[in-house]
């Protein structure tokens, strides 16, 4: 949600865009050695008793961001983010996967992505729709956000506890069974790539828009933003709907067409290039995550699935959090511009690497559909 307010954050406080994109990935800095330690503790002690506290300290960020004087609590409060989210992700998903009412489990692989990557459009939206039009720009988005936890917190509180015997708990490496590794760091690879583009407009693309097409409007921001993720959640709707295969190197390639899209841009100084991007670049990730997710579940032995999807969620967030610090160091040096460009350049050519590879691993069972 806080995408589209880091340039009045910005401004507010006074930091430069390396501090934008540290800010961000202070986020994946917290989240890859909580998913580490939470995948199998959901799998030990049942996923409600993980998820709840995780949505009690979602809800403390939130408090921290509507109450921030500084550029202090946006690193508390992107750090508890990371906390929250990864202690949540891998059980949410697996708890999908285990209650899915047919035991379809690339469905329910298909509405955790969907999940995941709508909700994460929709909140650049709104935070940018109330951050222009409404009063306490920066604090309302976050006032709202405590509600929806509320809501939240109930439903996850309807989870099934445990029965029957569970593995005992210790911190540990989550473990990939041997014959599934191949195909388990091909997932990796995808959905790596797949978030590193995400983070990139996630992160870069609010002062893309005020930089380099000098727009600065807080809601075309969000939107270009969110654009991005709600046509990824609209894609893998699509393919859960009519029961098509995700296939990662369709996913791939539509990434680097929006990479491409995103680039020219830049160059034209053209908004609807830049909503292009977010739309082609958008759908491309929906695809290739959805491939990946549905494979990591296809893989994941059921009495460590959750400490498999941990391991895939580490390799995800990994991409969230490194690539776009050095887009942020970059820009400092040669410019805005140059630097996504550059990312690009190189994201572009690591995704159609990874596409050859995947056309020769075997497709992942289709959703049926619902």
């Amino acid at each position: 949600m806080p995408t589209p307010l880091y340039a009045r954050y910005q401004a507010e406080f006074g930091f430069t865009p390396i501090v934008v994109t540290l800010v961000f990935a202070v986020y994946a800095g917290t989240l890859v050695p909580t998913l580490l330690m939470s995948g199998a503790l959901a799998d030990s002690i049942g996923h409600r008793r993980v998820v709840v506290p995780a949505i009690a300290l979602a809800g403390v960020a939130a408090a921290l961001f509507a109450a921030a004087d500084g550029v202090g609590s946006l690193f508390a409060a992107r750090a508890l983010q990371g906390i929250s989210v990864g202690a949540a992700s891998s059980a949410l998903t697996a708890a999908l996967v285990e209650t899915e009412p047919s035991g379809n489990r690339t469905r329910a692989s298909s509405l955790a992505s969907a999940m995941v990557t709508g909700g994460g459009g929709l909140g650049p939206v709104l935070a940018g729709l109330l951050a222009q039009y409404a009063p306490l720009p920066l604090r309302l988005t976050y006032l709202l956000e405590l509600g929806l936890l509320a809501l939240a917190m109930a439903a996850v509180t309807q989870l099934p506890t445990p029965t029957g015997p569970r593995p005992a708990w210790r911190p540990r490496r989550p473990s990939i069974p041997a014959a599934a590794r191949r195909q388990f760091a091909l997932a990796g690879a995808v959905s790596f790539l797949g978030w590193a583009v995400v983070a990139l407009f996630l992160a870069m693309v609010p002062s893309y828009t005020s930089v380099i097409l000098h727009r600065d409007n807080l809601l075309l921001s969000g939107t270009a933003a969110g654009m991005f993720l709600l046509f990824a959640a609209l894609a893998q709707y699509v393919l859960s709907r009519t029961g098509t295969v995700a296939r990662p190197a369709v996913g791939l390639l539509l990434l680097v067409a929006g990479l491409a899209l995103l680039a020219a841009a830049g160059a034209t100084r053209l908004t609807p290039l830049l909503l292009a991007a977010a739309v082609v670049g958008g759908a491309g990730q929906g695809i290739a995550f959805m491939a990946a997710l549905a494979r990591t579940n296809e893989l994941a032995p059921p009495e460590s699935r959750a400490e498999v999807l941990s391991a895939f969620y580490m390799i995800t967030y990994l991409g969230v959090g490194i690539p776009v610090i050095g887009v942020g160091f970059l820009a400092a040096e040669v410019g805005l511009f140059p630097a996504v460009v550059t990312f690009s350049a190189l994201t572009g050519v690591a995704c159609l690497t990874v596409a050859t590879a995947a056309r020769t691993q075997p497709d992942p069972p289709s959703p049926r559909p619902a």
